[in-house]
Formats: structure tokens, sequence, C-alpha cells
């Protein structure tokens, strides 16, 4: 019985790196809204949007006419306990004194002890309420909380500040971030998950920069997949001094991820569908071995195997739907697409 001919390839081994490709959403290394810490009105704004800004410069004056008024009251309050008290001392020592030549009994001494005691309280008291006005007062001056760029102004002159003390919605003021260092957060597939470890390199390309890449630094991961998504989280920093890069921008981010070890590629056109599972044809001393493989990536027109060949196998190419275990066949050999120089 004749034998039938049969083209064969072997398994190509994979890159040692396999680059991919995913999106990744470019933000400040530092970002926060500015709110008001007191109620008021909007006095003085200095700074607009684009504005750089260093830590502590004042941003805008509050006006707080209520707040001025009860710190007025109270340190008029604490005036009047400091009185009280220096009167109460008075009465004290001067009983105290008099119960030594037995001129007052003890009740009026104890009585005279308590009234200063009490006082002293009072004015404790009332220097704590002035201390908390005056924290509230200070509140009146917004300041940059980092250096910065100013990237939202949501007040004017005239509007009603809202610290949200009172229940009701607060008041951003100003938006401010940080965008000397950037971070870029991407999602990476379960699949390449193990792939990715910190300190690796990415590189970064956007539409507004054609064929320039911007080189980052894997800096953490979440080390947790997410179970809606089946990603890990990974953080890549990016240093952006002269703000070359905007904050909010989309970036493809180029990594290269370690390939498994042991996997190979294969032309599709050499899978063999049985209802047992995925096959491949391998020829041994002149005889078809029907193989079981598991496949990994699907790249078109050729597919990554990651268990079920050796180097040195001869897989068949186009293998016929009769073909079965044990055929003999007569082998003309083949290569890969692209081996051919």
């Amino acid at each position: 019985m004749a034998r039938q001919a049969v083209s064969v390839v072997p398994p190509k081994r994979t890159a040692p790196a396999q680059e991919i490709v995913l999106p990744g959403n470019v933000q400040p290394f530092i970002a926060s809204p500015i709110y008001s810490r007191t109620n008021g009105y909007l006095k003085k704004w200095y700074v607009d949007i684009g504005a750089r800004v260093t830590q502590g410069q004042l941003l805008a004056v509050i006006e707080t006419p209520e707040v001025d008024q009860q710190l007025q009251q109270s340190i008029s309050n604490l005036n009047t306990a400091k009185a009280n008290l220096a009167l109460a001392e008075t009465t004290r020592n001067r009983y105290q004194g008099l119960l030594q030549d037995n001129a007052v009994s003890q009740q009026d001494v104890d009585n005279a002890v308590g009234t200063y005691n009490a006082d002293r309280a009072t004015v404790e008291a009332n220097q704590a309420n002035v201390r908390q006005l005056q924290a509230l007062q200070s509140f009146e001056k917004i300041y940059a909380p980092f250096t910065g760029v100013i990237t939202a102004r949501n007040i004017d002159i005239g509007d009603l500040i809202n610290s949200g003390s009172s229940g009701g919605v607060k008041t951003d003021l100003f938006h401010i971030s940080q965008p000397g260092t950037l971070r870029v957060y991407v999602n990476v597939p379960e699949e390449y998950s193990q792939g990715v470890k910190t300190g690796m390199t990415a590189d970064l390309s956007l539409a507004e920069f054609p064929g320039r890449k911007f080189q980052g630094k894997l800096v953490r991961t979440a080390d947790a997949i997410n179970m809606t998504t089946r990603t890990l989280l990974i953080e890549i920093d990016v240093d952006n001094p002269a703000g070359t890069l905007l904050t909010g921008s989309y970036a493809e981010v180029h990594l290269a991820v370690p390939a498994q070890a042991s996997t190979f590629l294969l032309p599709v056109n050499t899978l063999i569908f049985r209802s047992e599972g995925l096959r491949v044809g391998i020829v041994k001393d002149g005889k078809v071995v029907l193989s079981a493989v598991t496949p990994g990536h699907d790249f078109g027109n050729e597919i990554e195997i990651v268990a079920g060949l050796k180097a040195d196998d001869q897989v068949v190419i186009n293998p016929p739907d009769s073909i079965v275990s044990g055929q003999a066949v007569e082998i003309v050999q083949a290569t890969l697409p692209g081996d051919i120089k």
C-alpha cells in the first residue's frame, strides 16, 4: 500500500520576550481638590487654571463675618472670665490667711477655693473656644498644599463658600495636580500577570506624539487579580519635568513580557480538531502519531503551543481529515512562513 505524502514543519520557539500593547491612563503623581474649612463669601482669588504654584502660596481669601464676630465675642467672654478668676484668686488667698487667725470658718474658705477652681475652668474653656475660632479665622486664607499646577478654578468673587460642616455640599475651590512625575495605570490581562515584575521598563506612545516613545518604570502592582475584569492593575511612573505629557491623556503602553519556557509557534493549518480535543500529527519512524496539545495565544496565521510539543518534533501541515495514529506516511519537508530568505 502506497504511503501518503505529507509536508511537515518543525515547531518554532517563541521569542524570549513578547511585547504586549495595553491602554493606559495618564494621571498626575499627586492630585487633589482644595476645599474650604470655613463658611463665607469669596473675597479674592489670586491664581487661575494653568498657574504653577508653590507649596504654601496664597490662592484665595474668604470673608467670614460671622466667624469674626464670634471671635470678638469669645475674646470678650475670655476677658470677663479672667477678671472673675483674678477676683476669685484674691478672695481665696485672703480667706486662707484669715483662717489661720480663726477669723473665718473652714466652710467660707472651701467656698472661696471652689469658686476659684470653677472660674479657672471657665477661663480654660473660653481659651479653647478662642483658639477654635482663631483656627476657623485662619481658614479664611487658602494656601497651596503642595507645588503643582492649578487645573480647575470653580469659584469667583462673591460666591458663597460652604465648608460642608452644616451638612451642605462642600465647595471645591480649586483642583491642583503635580505633573512632574506621572502615574500611568494599566490593567494587565491575567494570562500575562506572572511575567509582569516591579522594575520593568515600559514605553508609552501617544497619538499627539507620533513616532515618539516615552520611557517609564513599573514601580508597583496590585498583587491581586480583579475578579470582575480578570486583570492585574499596575502602576508605571514616567518622568515629566518639562510638562510635555498632559495629565488625563490616553496612552498605549508597550511591555516586553517574558515568554513562558518551552512554548512554540505552529501554523494554524497544522491543527486537527477532534471530539476528544485539539491534536497535531507528529511523524515518528515513518508513522503519524496524533498528539494532544495545549494552545496559548492566537496570533492569526500562527498559534502558540504551551504544552504537548518538543523542539525536534515534525508536525504535519494540512493533515487530511482521515489521518489516524499509526498511519504510514512519506515526508516532504516544509518550513514556517517567513523562514525562507
